[in-house]
């Protein structure tokens, strides 16, 4: 025989899962210092202006 499910429990552990992954995710888009973001930001407009550079005038 199977044993005994409590959906309340059961509803109340996959929305707790969800929100862990979710909050996982926040922390891996958003947690990022200043100094990280303005790494990244360098980054981006180095490449840009590589890529601007390489251009050919018409």
């Amino acid at each position: 025989m199977n044993d005994v499910v409590n959906f309340n429990k059961a509803k109340k552990a996959r929305a707790k899962d969800t929100a862990k992954a979710q909050a996982a995710a926040n922390r891996a888009k958003f947690g990022r210092t200043k100094g990280e973001k303005a790494v990244e930001k360098a980054e981006a407009a180095k490449v840009v202006r590589l890529l601007d550079g390489a251009k050919r005038e018409d």
